[in-house]
């Protein structure tokens, strides 16, 4: 755990420009050597007088209620010259002085991890598709990253929680203020299989300037990020472009041309990235970075995953998805026809077709009508 000098660095950073910082540390080589240095040296590095009088007199309250939050169990400061300090984050332009973490897998900070990110009012669909998504990304090795927040976060989280590779959040507030209030139950969960990180310290509130912040680190931890269904102002943007602009890869899952909550990736698409149909897509994209973490070969990763889009599903060979399968036409037919034909629920048969999409047998339509697709016999 960091000790009194970074609690006292972070304390007088707290409401300033964090590069000013970063750079007057680097020019006195450690944070015990920036507390102890001289105003006229700390000047020369760059602190302007209020910088420099905070660092002179701290709060001393805020430092006692920090190092009590650091007392309790499964908590740390990890502080950017810590060797856990996540290598991927150090390369942003700007990152954080240090990261506020809850939980005990530090290792995941240093996992291979995709962002994933999307609208707060997402279509059932959408939900479903990222909660799938993050499940078989989780069960293939990749540590899923987001923000917490309602809709394509928490299902990318949920999902994620199903398989065996953790999940991290990324918190636009302290790291003992869960925002939104209902997520509490799946911060908690997050913190017991994963981690919840922040660069805000315990008890800062929520800011509308800290969300784009709390992007950037989204972005910066992943190998790259996926959107899942984003209008063209959506919030999932930023992160999509903080992770371009630091030279990750950008995926994004097209819709109907129809639906405002394509637009976003549709955008994105127009920009340079990647168009996802399987999951499987993503590791065939990431397969020389995944290769230079895991030490294998990149052409064996990406022949695993092109085996993986062209390999029958298990589920084919369930006579109950083969009916299915077997009422679909390459023309589109709706849910409730469907429905009444197979002798499912609408319910059942919903969660099937998200299954059969996934896979790659079947092409959802606007207007909750499907078809299925010649990719795969």
């Amino acid at each position: 755990m960091a000790g009194d000098a970074w609690l006292t660095l972070l304390c007088a950073a707290h409401s300033s420009h964090a590069g000013r910082w970063r750079r007057a540390l680097a020019a006195h080589g450690s944070p015990e050597a920036l507390v102890a240095a001289r105003p006229s040296a700390l000047a020369a590095a760059g602190l302007n007088d209020d910088d420099i009088a905070r660092l002179a007199s701290p709060d001393v309250a805020a430092l006692d209620r920090w190092r009590s939050w650091l007392a309790g169990s499964r908590r740390d400061l990890i502080p950017l010259d810590d060797p856990r300090y996540p290598p991927l984050l150090a390369q942003l332009s700007d990152p954080p002085l240090a990261l506020w973490v809850h939980g005990d897998k530090l290792d995941l900070l240093t996992a291979p991890q995709l962002a994933m990110v999307g609208s707060r009012n997402p279509t059932a669909g959408g939900r479903d598709t990222a909660q799938q998504f993050a499940k078989y990304l989780s069960e293939h090795g990749l540590t899923i990253t987001s923000g917490l927040a309602i809709g394509i976060d928490g299902a990318s989280h949920r999902g994620a929680l199903e398989g065996p590779s953790g999940t991290i959040a990324v918190l636009g507030s302290g790291i003992d203020v869960i925002y939104p209030r209902a997520h509490l139950e799946l911060a908690r969960q997050v913190a017991e299989r994963g981690l919840l990180v922040s660069e805000y310290a315990p008890g800062t509130k929520t800011d509308t300037f800290h969300f784009p912040q709390r992007n950037r680190i989204i972005a910066g931890l992943a190998l790259g990020t996926l959107v899942v269904e984003a209008t063209r102002h959506s919030g999932s943007l930023i992160t999509a472009r903080a992770a371009m602009d630091n030279g990750r890869e950008v995926f994004a899952i097209p819709g109907s041309i129809h639906s405002p909550l394509a637009r976003g990736c549709h955008a994105l698409i127009r920009q340079g990235a990647k168009l996802v149909e399987e999951a499987a897509d993503i590791f065939i994209e990431l397969a020389p970075q995944l290769a230079a973490l895991l030490a294998v070969d990149v052409e064996t990763l990406r022949a695993n995953a092109r085996q993986e889009t062209t390999q029958p599903m298990q589920r084919f060979d369930d006579p109950v998805y083969r009916n299915v399968l077997s009422l679909l036409d390459f023309a589109p037919q709706s849910i409730g026809d469907l429905s009444g034909r197979a002798g499912l629920t609408t319910a059942e048969l919903s969660s099937m077709l998200l299954v059969l999409e996934l896979e790659g047998f079947v092409e959802a339509l606007p207007g909750g009508r499907y078809s299925r697709l010649a990719k795969r016999e």
